[in-house]
């Protein structure tokens, strides 16, 4: 799939997949940061990406960021929507620093991946009740 996108800073690159099996693309930080203690921080990734009709792009942190950095997203994700591609719409990674220390991040750093995925939209069809039985909840298969 082709996907229009523009890099704020053209000496930094493109989102890049590392390996030829990889689900996500990482973001690369177009400036370095410093992160104190126990706050949140957004850090641009250098692109706004026009994600086509019908598909979401997923912000997560790359697997190995919350060890080696000490850095957790705080809501989980970012959801990218296909409305958010105007000219000052760059992707930002919110990060929460969790340790006791400030922690860097350097400028072109990979603390960051991209899931470009299909979104489903849909109607809602409200009932008084869904189902009699119920399967049960956290844990309760074991």
């Amino acid at each position: 799939m082709r996907v229009s996108i523009t890099r704020v800073d053209p000496s930094l690159p493109l989102p890049q997949y590392a390996t030829e099996g990889a689900a996500g693309f990482d973001f690369v930080c177009r400036v370095g940061a410093t992160i104190q203690p126990h706050t949140i921080a957004r850090i641009p990734a250098n692109v706004v990406v026009c994600v086509p009709p019908d598909h979401v792009l997923v912000v997560a942190l790359r697997s190995g960021t919350p060890a080696r950095k000490g850095l957790l997203f705080p809501g989980g994700i970012g959801v990218i929507d296909p409305d958010y591609c105007g000219p000052d719409d760059e992707i930002q990674i919110q990060v929460y620093n969790f340790t006791d220390q400030p922690v860097v991040v350097e400028r072109g750093e990979r603390i960051a991946q991209g899931i470009l995925m299909p979104a489903v939209t849909c109607e809602w069809d409200e009932t008084e009740a869904l189902s009699e039985r119920s399967r049960g909840g956290f844990g309760s298969t074991g």
